[in-house]
Formats: C-alpha cells, structure tokens, sequence
C-alpha cells in the first residue's frame, strides 16, 4: 500500500509508489485548471509525465483521454483503499490520512471533467467525420460528371497538365482522343432523352473499363468523351487502343429507359493529338484532337490522327 507519502505538504506534493501511475509523483489538484490540463495547478518544470500531466485537453486525441481517465479512476481505487487501510489502525498520521482523502475528492472532480470532455470530444470527432464527407461529397460532384460519374473536363485539364509535366520530365509521349458518338441526336429523337441518357451512361461504362490506371476517360460534353493516354511507349499502341475503344463502343446495346427499350446501333470517331507533335499544352492538344475527330468523322474512317 502507500508508504512512501511524504507529510510535508509545505511544498504541496506527495508519491505514490509503482502501482500507481509507476511512481510519478503527482502536484495537487486545481479543480478550477481541469479544462486547461490534467492534474495541474502545481509548479512545472521537467518532469517526465509533464506530457500527461499538463498536457491541454483540447489537443489531446480521444483515445488517450480515455486512457487518462481509466488510469485516474484505477489511482482513486488505491487511494481510496490506502485511506481505507490507514483508518483500520495502520500507523498513519492524521496529516497524510486528510491528505489521503482530499486527493481522493480531487481526483473525482478529474475524473468527472475528464468524463464530459471525453462526450464533448467524441461529439466534435462525428461532427467533423460528418463535415468531412460532406465536403468531400461536395468536392467530388464539383469535378465529376453527374450523369455518368467521370471526370469532368475540369478533372481532366488537370490530369492532362500534370501528364504533360511528367512527360517533360521524362521524355515521353502521351495521348489525347476526343470520342465522338455518331449520329447521337437521331438516337436521342428517335428514342427520347431518358434513354439517351441511359445510352451515355453505357457508353461511359464500356470506355472506363478499357481505362489503364494510368489513364483517365472524361465526359467532355453531350456526347463527347475525352480520353487521356499516359506513358506511351510507341505511337503505334494509340492506334491499337483506339481501335479497342471503337470496338467496345460498338458493342450490341439494349438499354432499358422507362416504357421504352431502345437497342440502337452506336458507333464513334475518335480523333487523336499525341505530345509535343501536336501541341505542348492542354488546350493546343484538346483542340488538334477535336479537329481530327471531325477529320475521321468525314473519312468514315473510325479514327484519325491530327496532322
């Protein structure tokens, strides 16, 4: 039990043996401090559980509150048990019983505060998770398509510039081809915008999962799709994956929208600009990519290189 308490309470301090806390010597208790740090209300100075002690509550985790608090009601147990002992004829002083029983009540008042601080915490802690998500929510439905969850031509500029750096960087090539749906506004008219919509929505399926992890495949616009090719080794695998892309686009579609079932026919031009030899930014690659579109779109040709 305790043996070691020193009466001199001039200095206002007292030890407890290994047991409690592992012989950390603790300063009395200012039940009015509780907010601003455990245990406080003594000098400081370079004890090693200055860190606990005096730590302030509102920087420290949850979990470690919860620690402090279970280590504070174990200490009150001892206490509470020494006090105990001390009343039962164990040759203590009066001084040292009294203090016995006041650190016991300072200690409830920790013990309270460290309660409610740790609801408080836990409180905030979901708040924020919450706040978290919501802005996260909010940041991704900025940059992504609504319609069919790719990224948008905001995502995609920037993907295309960071590729553009690192392929600086490293010399290499990279590719951009703007997919055009044909013939997309008959499809819409025949079988209305619901299952146009839905038709998109497919559409956008089939190119992401011909997407490389490297890569990135954006809604543009309407039914216009951006596809961003990284780490190109040679120009002639370009031609292999377009041709992979029309392929799948071109895939038999049934698509369910409503009262209506519509299975139409859908096929594609793509354009291709490939980095530096037909531009050295964004916008000069985009544009070189949407002209021979148009160029591959008139030759009937599925795809086509910018000159």
């Amino acid at each position: 039990m305790v043996k070691n308490l020193s009466p001199d309470f001039g200095h206002q301090r007292f030890s407890l043996p290994g047991e409690l806390f592992g012989g950390f010597s603790f300063w009395p208790i200012d039940a009015s401090k509780c907010a601003d740090g455990l245990f406080s209300g003594g000098r400081r100075g370079s004890r090693p559980h200055d860190t606990l002690l005096h730590h302030p509550l509102k920087s420290v985790p949850g979990n470690f509150l919860t620690e402090v608090l279970a280590q504070s009601e174990h200490i009150q147990k001892l206490i509470e048990q020494s006090a105990a002992e001390a009343g039962n004829g164990i040759d203590v002083n009066e001084a040292v019983k009294k203090q016995l029983l006041d650190a016991s009540n300072k200690l409830t008042t920790v013990i309270q505060s460290l309660r409610i601080e740790i609801r408080d915490r836990n409180m905030v802690d979901h708040e924020l998770a919450a706040a978290l998500e919501q802005g996260e929510a909010s940041r991704n439905a900025a940059l992504h398509d609504h319609l069919t969850g790719l990224p948008n031509r905001v995502l995609f500029t920037d993907r295309l510039q960071h590729g553009i750096a690192q392929a600086k960087r490293h010399q290499q090539i990279l590719a951009v081809m703007f997919v055009d749906l044909d013939n997309f506004k008959t499809i819409n008219d025949t079988y209305g915008h619901q299952a146009g919509d839905a038709i998109l929505q497919t559409v956008a399926t089939r190119l992401r999962q011909n997407t490389r992890d490297a890569d990135t495949v954006s809604r543009y616009g309407g039914d216009e799709f951006l596809y961003l090719l990284n780490q190109v080794r040679e120009e002639s695998h370009i031609a292999t994956i377009a041709a992979k892309i029309l392929k799948a686009i071109q895939a038999p579609c049934n698509v369910n929208a409503g009262d209506v079932i519509a299975n139409p026919c859908l096929k594609a031009s793509i354009g291709i600009s490939v980095f530096p030899r037909h531009g050295t930014t964004a916008s000069a690659l985009i544009r070189s990519a949407d002209a021979a579109m148009f160029a591959a779109k008139k030759n009937n040709s599925g795809y086509a290189f910018a000159p």
